[in-house]
Order: C-alpha cells, then sequence, then structure tokens
C-alpha cells in the first residue's frame, strides 16, 4: 500500500468499511460515489484514515446514511444525510463529511495563525 493518496479510489477501498445496510455488491458503486473525498483526506497518510458507512431503513421514507471519519488529531467525524434516493443519501453524507473536515482545518488555523492580545499592544 502506498503512503500517499493518489487521487484514485483505490486507497478509499482500502479505507473503507460497508457498514450496515450495505453489501459487498454496492461497494464499487458506493466508492464511486465518495470518490472525490480522496482530496480532503490527503494530508493525512492512508494507513491513519478509517471509513465507515452505513444506512438504516434501507429503501425505505426514513433511509439515512452515516459516514463516519476516523483523523488523527481530529474527534471521529459523524456525518448524516436522509434522502428517499440512496444515491443523493451517500452524496450528502460525503459533502457534510467534507464540510465538516474543512471546517475543523480552518478552525486549525486560525488557532495557529491568532496572535496573543499582549503582542499588539503598543510599546512606548
Amino acid at each position: 500500500m502506498s503512503d500517499a493518496w493518489d487521487g484514485s479510489t483505490q486507497v478509499l477501498d482500502e479505507r473503507l468499511r460497508l457498514g450496515a445496510g450495505f453489501g459487498a455488491a454496492d461497494r464499487r458503486h458506493v466508492l464511486d460515489l465518495l470518490s472525490s473525498l480522496t482530496r480532503h483526506l490527503a494530508r493525512w497518510k492512508p494507513g491513519q484514515v478509517d471509513l465507515e458507512i452505513s444506512v438504516k431503513d434501507r429503501g425505505s421514507l426514513e433511509q439515512k446514511v452515516t459516514l463516519e471519519a476516523l483523523l488523527p488529531g481530529l474527534a471521529v467525524v459523524v456525518a448524516t444525510s436522509s434522502d428517499r434516493e440512496l444515491d443523493h443519501a451517500v452524496i450528502g453524507a460525503r459533502k457534510e463529511l467534507i464540510r465538516q473536515i474543512d471546517d475543523e482545518k480552518a478552525k486549525r488555523s486560525d488557532h495557529k495563525g491568532q496572535r496573543h492580545p499582549s503582542h499588539d499592544r503598543d510599546v512606548f
């Protein structure tokens, strides 16, 4: 296994577990739907990333997709999406996970870039 994301679904394939509601026959399609997630995970080594996707009440009006990511330096990131169309729910969960990862990265960069108020005082 490579230590870098290669932009393909190969590494995502290695790091994604299909949870409840998904079977082996769904794997290739789910990977295709999640493929744009790889560039958002590129800051971590592939071996450090754990992903799981599951669906509750598949095929019903109340179906809910949950996408969980365990990423070093972050708490477990959990994204959910509900949609009658399974593909739309998977895409919605992917977009929500990306938003949460980007928000966490922004928070961390804001903290690193902040100056302590005492550093902003004029010295006479």
